[in-house]
């Protein structure tokens, strides 16, 4: 019998198919649940209907609805549930390799800085010690510099605080919509705000 999606995986995967920030999209919802309607990039999010212990949400691309489907009021309330949680699951590592077969990809020995919507698949080689940074909002972050590659060659990925936490040395990940930077005469890569990393093979699969 087919295992149910949760609500996290299914709201992660819309994210990730309409190209909408994970985060946004579910903070999105959120803004709705008081706001009645909210754009979100290129998503419309409508309140439909709330309910005792629910709230119905209406997805629309310009005049397309393409979704409709409750949310349980507590899983909004608490501020702990990121999508970026929910990335790992099987469903969504199917939607990127199918993807992927139809998505160009890049190089790593041909990114330049200045680059964007840079699409890769690449090994995590090494992991530096993250550092605590001050932002130029004034809010404490965590960053850290890991070393990826492919069989062209290898280039400093740059993580920020909930993303560091979902790689491990070993793992294949693929990353979506990065941008390609120098710092210090060194090129980089950072997935900005619209970037993803998924992991789709870990360094522990048999």
């Amino acid at each position: 019998m087919r295992q149910k999606r949760s609500i996290g995986e299914y709201l992660a995967f819309l994210a990730i198919k309409y190209e909408v920030p994970p985060e946004e999209f579910l903070n999105g919802l959120r803004i709705a649940e008081d706001n009645k309607t909210v754009k979100v990039e290129n998503l419309t999010i409508q309140l439909r209907a709330k309910l005792k212990d629910k709230s119905i949400f209406l997805i629309k691309k310009n005049s397309e609805v393409i979704a409709q489907f409750p949310v349980n009021n507590n899983f909004l309330l608490d501020r702990s549930n990121q999508l970026m949680n929910f990335m790992e699951t099987t469903t969504i590592r199917k939607y990127l390799a199918k993807k992927n077969r139809t998505t160009p990809s890049n190089n790593i020995k041909d990114l330049r800085p200045g680059m964007t919507k840079v699409n890769l698949k690449a090994k995590i080689l090494e992991i530096a010690e993250p550092k605590r940074v001050v932002t130029r909002y004034g809010n404490n972050a965590n960053i850290v510099k890991v070393l990826i590659g492919d069989e062209t060659g290898t280039i400093k990925l740059c993580l920020w605080n909930e993303q560091i936490d979902n790689v491990s040395k070993g793992d294949i990940v693929q990353i979506e919509n990065a941008q390609a930077s120098a710092f210090r005469g060194e090129r980089q890569l950072a997935l900005g705000k619209k970037g993803t990393l998924t992991t789709i093979e870990n360094s522990n699969d048999s």
